[in-house]
């Protein structure tokens, strides 16, 4: 099924005040010079997908200054057959509000209009941050297969939250906990069993695929213990675990506690221990696997790619905008000027960028 924004309008978002953009379902390469608002543009189509976007901003810091009225975008979304409006808004800094052909939706209900997989600078420090980093990437790949998995993670960590208040309250009645934590389990176990298949099917994606970045092998790990991935395993161990919990006022078993464990496959070294250049070859490679996979199971998603191209040297960028067309993905990259994209040449529409009078403007060129 193909996928691909047919037009984006934003209204008072970040740094632009108006926009409106026309493209067709080819890759579209954007440039301009730093802070012109390249990026701001690309944070608005994230936003088409469930979660706060690849910057994870609250709806309150994507208002632009200083008027602070609130924002909104609006989008023509073109899948195989059908056309679908979607307009999301949020009034002076409130909470977002989704409609989707004109009738009130869910966030998670994007994930199950569009698939929208990004790569962006901060994400470099992937494999030598936090495991929090590491989840969070994971959870938006599993979410590109598992529409689902939005509301599972939505469960999970409202139900851990109610726990943990009462692990802090030292609360010792069973009967507050066992609720809770059922719901933990249900959820826990789901989220569990679709990273592990989201894991399975990247896997499969990169054996036997011809590209110039470097494969990945992946495994779901957990430095505290094993995390069961049943149901009853999950609740057992919850249950196992309160006074534990108790004592460090915070549930210390569970999905929360997973991380993401990569080793460039070639070489045998992990993720963490190779270089910069390397780190970044495999966060490429996987975004690719991701996309590859999706676009075999008939969901051919929409890549974000933040000065992706500044980061590779001309025999690299043109192998990378090779695969994207290959996939047949409408790709959104950004970079600081139109020779980062001279690979490309016809097969990509161009936007300029620019900044005037304290606000972007957009323009498409030839």
């Amino acid at each position: 099924m193909s996928l691909s924004l047919q037009t984006l309008t934003l209204s008072h978002f970040r740094s632009h005040r108006r926009a409106s953009v026309e493209v067709d379902a080819r890759p579209v390469a954007i440039w301009g010079p730093n802070g012109a608002g390249k990026t701001n543009l690309i944070e608005a189509v994230s936003l088409l997908s469930p979660g706060r976007g690849m910057r994870r901003a609250s709806a309150q810091e994507m208002t632009r200054r200083p008027e602070a009225i609130g924002w909104k975008i609006g989008a023509l979304v073109a899948r195989t057959g059908a056309i679908q409006e979607v307009s999301i808004r949020s009034e002076s800094g409130a909470s977002r509000v989704v409609e989707i052909d004109g009738k009130p939706a869910p966030q998670v209900a994007l994930g199950r209009l569009a698939r929208v997989l990004w790569l962006v600078p901060s994400m470099d420090r992937l494999w030598i941050e936090a495991p929090e980093g590491r989840r969070r990437f994971l959870d938006r790949m599993t979410l590109s297969f598992f529409p689902d998995h939005a509301e599972a993670s939505l469960t999970y960590e409202k139900a851990m939250r109610e726990r943990n208040r009462l692990l802090k309250e030292q609360v010792r009645d069973a009967h507050w906990y066992a609720a809770l934590e059922r719901q933990m389990a249900t959820s826990g176990a789901a989220i569990q069993v679709a990273r592990q298949s989201a894991l399975a099917r990247l896997a499969q994606a990169q054996d036997g695929a011809e590209t110039q970045f470097p494969a990945a092998d992946l495994e779901l790990t957990s430095t505290e213990a094993v995390i069961p991935d049943t149901e009853d395993g999950l609740r057992a161990a919850l249950a196992e675990g309160r006074f534990r919990d108790m004592a460090a006022g915070r549930t210390l078993v569970g999905p929360h506690r997973s991380d993401l464990y990569g080793v460039f496959a070639a070489k045998g070294v992990p993720a963490s221990d190779c270089s910069t250049g390397e780190q970044k070859a495999l966060l490429i490679s996987l975004i690719l696997a991701n996309a590859r996979a999706l676009a075999a199971d008939g969901e051919t998603p929409i890549l974000l790619l933040d000065e992706v191209a500044a980061h590779l040297d001309a025999g690299r960028r043109a192998a990378l905008y090779d695969e994207i067309c290959a996939l047949g993905s409408q790709a959104w990259m950004t970079g600081t000027g139109p020779e980062l994209f001279t690979e490309l040449g016809a097969r990509a529409q161009q936007l300029e960028v620019t900044e005037k009078d304290g606000e972007s403007v957009v323009e498409k060129r030839a």
